[in-house]
């Protein structure tokens, strides 16, 4: 049997350079998935591999998506006149 690899709140957070009350509100909104051992939440080394090689999942592609669209409706003419310069 092979044992589990954690990583701390602390250290993800260390490692992505963010706060770790970001990483925290991450695992809140269940966009970092993490287990409760003890009084402590941890990240599995699996978890971890998954969001620093992290590719764009379908969700994420629609998200961009739809950002582009509102960017491009709300700004497109001073877009086409910035390409311009």
């Amino acid at each position: 049997m092979t044992k589990k690899q954690y990583t701390t709140i602390s250290e993800l957070a260390k490692m992505l350079g963010i706060s770790h009350v970001a990483v925290w509100k991450r695992i809140k909104k269940g966009q970092i998935k993490a287990e409760k051992i003890g009084n402590m939440y941890v990240i599995t080394d699996k978890e971890v591999a998954y969001i620093l090689g992290k590719k764009p999942t379908d969700k994420d592609k629609d998200r961009i998506e739809k950002a582009v669209k509102k960017v491009v409706k709300d700004y497109g003419e001073v877009l086409k006149k910035l390409s311009r310069e």
